[in-house]
């Protein structure tokens, strides 16, 4: 046998089954509709706050729930934490969320007492 074959039939043995995993691109499909939710919402928190009509109580909330909204789509779309393998990320976004809250909480509390 020559050498040729020889390292062929080592390279043959040595090689494992081959797995084919199905390859999962989201391809930009995604990103644009990402991207086009980021800037219809913030076309609409600069309309709400064009609109001199709108009490400013209103414009404040609907800006809120606009931003929360955004922040969903950017950590879902553009960081990607709703594939696997983010699930501690996740716990320390949701901690810092919680952090936060508690701040806020507690600095508004403070002012009223």
């Amino acid at each position: 046998m020559s050498e040729m074959e020889n390292n062929n039939s080592e390279a043959a043995v040595h090689e494992g089954p081959k797995v084919q995993r199905k390859h999962r691109h989201e391809g930009p499909r995604n990103h644009l509709l990402a991207f086009a939710l980021s800037i219809l919402l913030t076309a609409f928190a600069f309309l709400a706050v064009a609109n001199f009509e709108l009490e400013p109580w209103f414009v404040i909330g609907f800006i809120i729930i606009l931003g929360l909204f955004q922040a969903v789509i950017q950590l879902a779309y553009w960081m990607h934490m709703k594939d696997r393998g983010h699930f501690y990320p996740m716990i320390g976004i949701a901690f810092g969320f919680f952090v936060a809250l508690t701040a806020i909480a507690s600095g508004v509390l403070w002012s009223w007492l």
